[in-house]
């Protein structure tokens, strides 16, 4: 085994070590083709209101901006899959993501734990990582990794657990071994583009974001009201929709988690319009605390209840 090999091997033991329900490795180069393919989903307006999608476009295309002389990109996974159910013909369903505590609170410091691991193994390496919340192209970066394949949907497949985790990136100096990606296992299968309520997946891997619920139920401010075509066809959902991954084959092979932090606080996969509408901020902000459900805030999940009244 060479020194890089053994370096690679240590550093994905650690991740597996971690709670990391899978690991791999990219090689740190230019993403042309994909950024091409990213900067005319930008131009159809695909994006709509997220105006800070457009910005930071060499980040996006080239993560040695963000990291100089980055040779390697380590990307993980995260299962979230509860066994749990919305109850039949609910109004108020939460996305499953959604049920338990905030990713963005649960990961980093997983991903911070196992940077430190990466520093460890090659002490001169700098890292740099990534969890949803800055210019890094994950998808793509977890097709090259072999994380999974870009599903039609949009989401990343895996055989195992479906596409029901989370990901996180690190960008490092450290020059590790390069996963192969992983096959395509789609096929013919359109069940994610038939099931979805508002036909958001306007062709096989490509979304619209200002046609689907989760766009306008999570990342539109409260004072923009829902379009009538996205509100007659809600199906109950208050907060995200998850249609196109609960359609999909390959999520009847998903595991439940690992992660308590993950199960539905309460046990609640669904709020009640009618009380969302007459909450207090207090007790929001009690209820909802480290939770993704304040993102659009109070007034944004009232709008929401309102939709479905």
């Amino acid at each position: 085994m060479t020194k890089r090999q053994d370096h690679t091997q240590r550093v994905k033991d650690a991740a597996l070590r971690l709670g990391f329900d899978a690991v791999g490795i990219a090689r740190a180069e230019p993403l042309t083709e994909a950024y091409t393919h990213y900067e005319e989903w930008i131009m159809r307006g695909y994006h709509g209101s997220l105006s800070y999608m457009e910005r930071n476009a060499e980040s996006r295309k080239d993560v040695s901006k963000i990291v100089p002389e980055a040779k390697s990109v380590i990307v993980v996974a995260r299962n979230y899959y509860t066994p749990h159910r919305h109850p039949e013909d609910a109004k108020g369903k939460i996305a499953r993501y959604a049920w338990g505590d905030d990713y963005h609170l649960v990961l980093p410091p997983l991903i911070d734990a196992l940077s430190t691991e990466v520093k460890s193994i090659i002490s001169d390496s700098v890292t740099r990582r990534y969890t949803d919340t800055g210019p890094v192209l994950e998808k793509e970066w977890a097709v090259r990794a072999g994380i999974g394949w870009m599903g039609k949907n949009g989401n990343i497949l895996r055989r195992d657990i479906g596409s029901w985790f989370f990901l996180g990136v690190i960008i490092t100096t450290a020059d590790l071994e390069p996963d192969t990606p992983m096959d395509d296992y789609c096929g013919s299968c359109t069940a994610c583009l038939d099931g979805c309520p508002t036909k958001a997946i306007v062709e096989p891997k490509v979304v619209d974001a200002t046609k689907c619920i989760s766009y306008w139920t999570i990342e539109t401010k409260a004072d923009v009201d829902i379009p009538l075509h996205i509100v007659e066809n809600l199906d109950g959902w208050l907060f995200g929709c998850d249609v196109c991954q609960d359609v999909c084959p390959w999520n009847r092979f998903q595991t439940p988690t690992s992660e308590e932090r993950f199960e539905p606080r309460e046990g609640v996969t669904v709020l009640s319009p009618s009380d969302l509408v007459d909450l207090q901020p207090a007790r929001f902000a009690e209820r909802f605390r480290h939770s993704p459900l304040k993102r659009p805030k109070l007034e944004g999940l009232q709008r929401n209840a309102r939709s479905l009244k």
